[in-house]
């Protein structure tokens, strides 16, 4: 028998045509703004996981890089890096695209970081990411509360199970739209796309009330674009120029 989590997914998301998840339509962003021959670097790879996998099968080669050594147990990977969270151990020019998934959160030196991304690049090569959007219900809590909260809550509204990964420490120094257009524009990246995005409530799925509230919420957002700035994801992309 379907949890309550499930016929809920299904009752008010799933089973609308017109519905795309959050993580298909990154995933679709990403297909469409690097080419399927290139070499890709994921930034915050991680353990093996789907994300690296899509990428894995999207993509002629796919590196990794991450400050934590479970990196070189992702089976996706062509390399895994691990580094001190400065210079990436990586040589000029390496990548058609760099990509991360929750990640800019964790970045305590966005300048430094972006300049090492657009370092890697080749020229035209692309940045794409998903992040919390600073402004949502969610990074909002996140923000105002400390580390051992998050280990404590974090996984529990998402009703994820014990053995998940507990979160990492967060920055949120570029998780905005306007302070994002500012760094990349500093750190020399033109913006190609950038859009924030509202779907099913993850962190309403511990209990049915939450999950009703959240739903309330990720209808009033999606019911403007006046309301935009308050969804829980940016997608982004921007380029290396070619000169």
């Amino acid at each position: 028998m379907a949890t309550w989590q499930q016929q809920y997914l299904d009752r008010f998301y799933l089973s609308q045509p017109d519905y795309v998840d959050g993580t298909t339509e990154f995933f679709e962003l990403v297909r469409a703004s690097a080419p399927a021959t290139g070499q890709v670097l994921e930034l915050g790879a991680g353990p093996t996981n789907d994300v690296s996998a899509f990428l894995a099968d999207s993509f002629a080669a796919v590196d990794g890089l991450d400050i934590d050594e479970a990196c070189r147990d992702n089976t996706h990977l062509r390399n895994a890096y691990v580094y001190d969270g400065g210079d990436f151990p990586v040589k000029d020019e390496t990548y058609d695209a760099v990509i991360c998934n929750y990640v800019l959160e964790h970045i305590e030196k966005p300048v430094e970081t972006l300049r090492e991304i657009r370092r890697v690049l080749r020229p035209g090569g692309v940045f794409i990411f998903r992040a919390p959007n600073q402004w949502h219900y969610v990074s909002l809590v996140a923000r105002m509360t400390p580390h051992w909260f998050h280990e404590l809550v974090a996984n529990r509204l998402r009703n994820l199970p014990d053995e998940a990964e507990d979160p990492y420490p967060t920055y949120y120094r570029m998780n905005s739209c306007r302070r994002l257009r500012k760094l990349f524009a500093a750190t020399g990246f033109e913006q190609c796309e950038m859009r924030v995005i509202e779907k099913a409530p993850s962190y309403g799925m511990s209990l049915k009330p939450l999950f009703l509230l959240f739903m309330m919420y990720e209808r009033i957002v999606n019911s403007s674009e006046i309301f935009a700035g308050l969804r829980v994801n940016i997608l982004g992309v921007f380029r290396k120029p070619l000169q």
